[in-house]
């Protein structure tokens, strides 16, 4: 069988807030098709390093292949199509309604004149995501939860290749948790690329096909032969001890807690 072009091969990248370095050296291969779980402490640069991914920051040292090209190579029109971002904070400014907030979604093929097929994509979109019924509802006036699914929604109804995802559960109850990574493993097992950055393990787990971590700087796998849900391997990730209790064919995993 034919082995695809990685969706991204990253090759000697590292990237500096000013002084500060954030990512060192990073060499990392994605392939197509996945649904990848980045995982680490709080400003260890999951979010930096997504962003470097979409192209929002620039790549200075080291490069970014996507689908073999070089990412400094593909135009801002053709990035808006092959990439969905959804960043971590939204903010509602003016009072359009949901249908409006996911329709600029379709901004990339549409322009400034959306047809009704981008409205058809519009409706079929709010529906999988099991908000249809806020389609005329102002979105500012939405919970966050529900905001979180309309941004989601809007990046989806973008149709891209690949799907960047910054914290997309933060405010998500379980049921819309559960839901959204079982639509997204559907899409990936369809071929859509999904990288998504997250602080919940136990999801990660449940739901990835493969899964990066980052710690002071470096980005890696577990070593061979060590699952990532490993209680040993991930002590040495987070500032606490783990317990890993099997699940199906994987695990979950708690923190032990001296009560």
């Amino acid at each position: 069988m034919e082995r695809l072009t990685p969706a991204f091969n990253v090759e000697n990248l590292s990237f500096s807030y000013r002084e500060a370095l954030v990512l060192s050296d990073v060499q990392i291969e994605i392939a197509q098709g996945k649904l990848l779980f980045i995982l680490g402490r709080n400003g260890s640069g999951k979010s930096t390093f997504l962003r470097l991914l979409a192209g929002l920051l620039p790549c200075r040292v080291g490069v970014i292949q996507v689908f073999g090209r070089d990412l400094k190579d593909i135009p801002m029109a053709k990035r808006a199509k092959m990439f969905g971002f959804l960043n971590q904070q939204h903010q509602a400014v003016f009072p359009f309604t949901v249908e409006d907030v996911v329709l600029t979604g379709r901004a990339s093929y549409a322009g400034f004149s959306p047809k009704k097929a981008d409205f058809e994509v519009v409706r079929e979109t709010l529906e999988k995501m099991e908000i249809g019924y806020l389609r005329n509802r102002i979105y500012s006036e939405l919970s966050g939860g529900e905001q979180q699914l309309v941004m989601l929604a809007r990046v989806l109804a973008q149709q891209p290749r690949i799907l960047l995802l910054d914290e997309p559960t933060s405010q998500l109850d379980f049921h819309h948790q559960s839901y959204l990574f079982s639509l997204l493993r559907t899409f990936a097992n369809a071929g859509l690329t999904v990288v998504s950055v997250l602080h919940d393990p136990n999801l990660a787990f449940l739901f990835g096909d493969d899964f990066l971590f980052v710690k002071e700087g470096t980005i890696f796998r577990p070593p061979n032969g060590i699952e990532p849900w490993d209680a040993g391997f991930l002590n040495e990730i987070y500032p606490c001890e783990f317990q890993s209790v099997p699940f199906n064919d994987r695990a979950v995993v708690f923190p032990k807690i001296t009560l």
